[in-house]
């Protein structure tokens, strides 16, 4: 497994591979959303596209044998179930719900998160 260095503050540093990774997976996410606009996509379909870019850099991830994000796995599969929700059932939007459900797990995960000697 690869091993990241840290620095005396004990902050993680990311490798150029995760650096590569991330911005590449932040340049479709905003790809994605741009031709959703302009081709004004079906909110469904936007949601899906953006789980499927979500759970493809995890799998990246994987393969470059760097860090699997649980929280970033949970994320994408809200956005793939709020995706098949909206385009397979009109009368009630999920995305509302998928938003506070994020945001909920977002806030938790900051406050379990690793404490370091100044914490």
């Amino acid at each position: 497994m690869v091993e990241q260095k840290t620095d005396e503050k004990n902050v993680v540093k990311k490798k150029p591979v995760e650096k590569r990774l991330e911005g590449a997976v932040w340049g479709l996410l905003f790809i994605l959303v741009g031709a959703a606009f302009l081709a004004k996509f079906h909110l469904g379909v936007g949601l899906l596209g953006v789980g499927i870019i979500i759970l493809g850099g995890q799998v990246a991830r994987k393969a470059s044998e760097l860090k699997f994000e649980g929280f970033w796995l949970l994320i994408g599969l809200l956005f793939v179930l709020g995706g098949i929700v909206e385009l397979f059932i009109t009368s009630f939007s999920i995305v509302p719900i998928l938003l506070i459900v994020a945001g909920v797990v977002l806030l938790i995960s900051s406050f379990r998160g690793k404490r370091t000697e100044e914490n």
